[in-house]
Parts: structure tokens; sequence; C-alpha cells
């Protein structure tokens, strides 16, 4: 009686979609469901829900809770290097996916069992290492199941696979502030672990349709230390530095505008909209954009200007300063105590949106396409680090300007025209300094189809 079949170690000589992409796009699906749920009502339970060892109030202030929100975002893409290294150089990623995925679990029971600081803590701390820690694992698997005969079809997937995201996302922001509201943090918080639950379950089930590249061991780490791993490391580095300010501005959809979204008029095609719920505007709009700029804008704008990556990242920038003087606006209408209408932030959020196809999208193809082969999960986990970076310059900004009486030093508009004008010096230097990048492609390499282990 034979066994079952040993893993396939690279992708198939193929003009087709891998045939293990389903199940990737299916678990990145429930997985972002998991996290944006959870991330969706995090300051509003931080203010609102958030109890004591006693069971009575204790809640945090708006400026205490958008430094403890970007805190945890920072760290949720500080672990990635951790998560990189055990793909890359120990367990392979598809084991390292699921053993993150267990940690990932126990995050959001804590969360959903103790609504203390200490609960808080541990949840946090526990999806941080979790979520983070798979998910350069995640993207980069989808690129090894690809070799040159179907790299074409690589763009497409990354789309395909940034539209689960975003499927997950929207469903998410809309149903779990929803929960929170009728039925308390418990449930708000219980649901997200059900669906990472689905997601691990989804993601084993695939085991024998993906191309599992073993992880290089100790040639992992004297990849990245060669001339070659450091070299290719700092070129990115020059790049991921300017795209840490945009991440500065883009997260804070989930702690500042939130927060400002609670003094506006939420009233939005004849129907109250939750303060939290405005946030799924942006993974709908990314569903909506991302056909749009791939079939009709990029082609456009390709007739007479071409397009390379880095100008893509380079207009996402300055749009990115259009998006938040959107906000900035609105904050000026309410400090002079006027109450504007929602239908504001739902215009910044299409500008950011347009923004975050451009810089975000592009930057996640582009760091798999510059690693070395045994570098993905780590470059992947290194393009992470600019997300830390800006949610660590947000957190920084917002603890450093912190009052005794938990007011913010830097409040109202003058928050926002911080940031923005902040983006909008980082937007220019970008643009003088890309053009300095000199990079290579690198994909995976393949192996013949009738090279494939049988099955009984």
């Amino acid at each position: 009686m034979r066994g079952m079949p040993a893993y396939r170690s690279a992708p198939v000589t193929s003009s087709s979609v891998p045939p293990g992409i389903p199940y990737i796009i299916g678990n990145e699906a429930a997985e972002r469901f998991s996290f944006y749920g959870m991330r969706a009502v995090l300051v509003v339970f931080m203010t609102q829900y958030l109890l004591g060892a006693d069971g009575s109030p204790d809640l945090m202030s708006e400026a205490e809770a958008r430094g403890w929100f970007h805190l945890f975002v920072a760290a949720v893409y500080l672990t990635p290097l951790l998560g990189a290294v055990l793909a890359d150089g120990l367990l392979g990623k598809y084991r390292t996916i699921i053993l993150l995925s267990a940690v990932y679990c126990l995050g959001h029971l804590s969360l959903a069992i103790d609504h203390t600081r200490l609960g808080l803590v541990i949840g946090l701390g526990l999806i941080a290492l979790g979520a983070g820690g798979i998910k350069p694992c995640v993207s980069a698997h989808v690129g090894d199941q690809f070799g040159r005969a179907n790299r074409r079809l690589l763009s497409r997937v990354f789309g395909w696979f940034y539209f689960a995201i975003n499927a997950g996302a929207f469903a998410s922001m809309l149903v779990t502030p929803w929960l929170m509201q009728r039925w308390g943090a418990a449930v708000a918080f219980a649901v997200p672990g059900i669906l990472m639950l689905v997601a691990t379950v989804v993601f084993r089930a695939g085991r024998f349709r993906f191309a599992h590249v073993p992880p290089a061991g100790m040639h992992f780490l004297r990849e990245v230390f060669s001339q070659r791993g450091l070299g290719t490391l700092g070129r990115l580095t020059m790049i991921y530095l300017f795209v840490a300010m945009f991440w500065a501005l883009f997260d804070q959809t989930g702690s500042a505008w939130v927060l400002q979204a609670q003094k506006m008029d939420r009233h939005l095609f004849g129907f109250e909209v939750l303060p939290a719920q405005i946030q799924a505007a942006n993974p709908l709009l990314v569903m909506l954009l991302i056909p749009l700029f791939s079939r009709l804008i990029y082609p456009a704008i390709q007739q007479f200007w071409p397009l390379t990556e880095l100008r893509k990242i380079g207009i996402g920038l300055f749009v990115t300063v259009l998006a938040f003087s959107v906000p900035t606006w609105a904050q000026v209408q309410i400090d002079q105590g006027a109450t504007p209408s929602i239908a504001w932030q739902l215009l910044a959020y299409v500008l950011l949106t347009s923004a975050e196809v451009m810089v975000s999208i592009t930057c996640l193809e582009f760091s798999y396409t510059q690693a070395p082969r045994s570098m993905k999960s780590f470059v992947m986990a290194f393009f992470m680090l600019s997300i830390a970076a800006g949610n660590l310059f947000t957190s920084a900004v917002n603890f450093l300007l912190l009052k005794e009486d938990g007011s913010s030093r830097l409040a109202g508009a003058a928050y926002y025209q911080f940031f923005t004008l902040a983006m909008l010096g980082t937007a220019v230097l970008f643009v003088v300094v890309s053009r300095y990048y000199r990079g290579e492609t690198i994909l995976q390499e393949e192996i013949a189809a009738e090279a494939l282990p049988g099955r009984d």
C-alpha cells in the first residue's frame, strides 16, 4: 500500500493558474475578516468598553487609545521578521503558517473572554505574533506557486489576493461594529476568532496542492548577509523609508478617522453609519478600484508615459496628500462648532484607496520579484517593516504630545495638518531618490508537470 505523496517542492511548468491558489485566497479572505474585524472595533473598545480588574470601567482617552492602536499595528508588522526567519530558514512557509495560526486563534480567545487591560495586552500580543508572523509567509507562498511559464499571471493573482484581503475586511468592518453595539465586546471578538479557525482549516486543506519550497537553512542566513542579500535589502530600504510615511497616514483610518466620525453627521444614503463602519469604505473601494486601475487607468497612462513600479508608488504618495487634506478640512469645521457630513470622509477614502492601490499592491509585487529565491519571505517581512515604522511614528507622535489630562498638545485640525505636510515632503523627496534605484526580477525555478508525485 502506497503512502501519501510527498509535498511538491517547486512550481509546475504550466501556463495556467497554479492549483493551490484558491486555498491561499480562501484562507486570506477568512484571516483578514478576523484581523480587520477585531481591529475595526479596537479603538471603540478601548474608549468605551475597557474594564478594570474589579469590573468597573477603565476607559482610555482618545489620544491614549490612538497611541496604543498604532503601537499594536506596529507590532503586527515587526513580528513578520520572526515568521520570515522561521519560514525561510527553519520550518518552511506552510508549517510556519499552521503553527502561528494556532497562536493567532488564542489571541482572539483572550480578547473575547477578558476585557481588562491585561486581557487586552495578552490578546493583542498573541494576535501581533500570529498575524504578523504569517503575513510575509502567505504573500511569499503565493509567489512560490509560479514559475516562468505562468509568470504573466503573477500580477493578476496578486490582484486576486489583494481582492480577497479586502472582501474579508469589508464584510468584517460592517458586521463587527454592529455585533459590538448589539451584543457587546465578547461576541464582537469571538466571531473574528471563529473566522481565524476557518482560515486555518482552509489552508491545511490545500497542502497537497501547494508548491512547498524547502527552507534554506544556513544558506538562508548566508544569503541574507551576502553582498547580494545586503545589497537587495539596502536598495529596498531606500524605497521603504518613503513608503513608511504612507502607512503612518493610511492606518489612521482605524484610529483618528474613527474618532473624527463620532463628531460628524453620519447619515449616508438614508442610513446612519456607525463610526467604525465607515472603515468598510476602504475594502469595498479596493475591490472596485483594482480592476479600474488595471484595465483602464494604468493602460491610459501607459499610452503617453511608461509606468514603472516606482512611478506608480510616487503618484500614490502625492494622492495620499490630497486624501489627508479632506479630513483636515473636515476637522477645521468641527473645531469651529460645525457638524460636517460623513460624506467628506467617504471622499477621502476614495482618494486614499486609490493611493493604496498604487502604493501597497505595487510594493507587494515589487518586493517579491526583487528578492533572492531563498529570501522571499524575509524580504516580504522587510517590506512590512515600513508599515511598522509608519505606525511607530504615528504612535510616538500621539504619546509624546500627550498631556497629563489625556489630551494632546497637537489637537484638532493641527494634528491632521502635521501629517499632511509630512506626507507632501516625503512624496517630493521620493521622486528624487527613486531615480537612483537599480534592481532585478527573480522568480522561482520550475519542475516539469510529469515530475509531480502521484496519488492513490
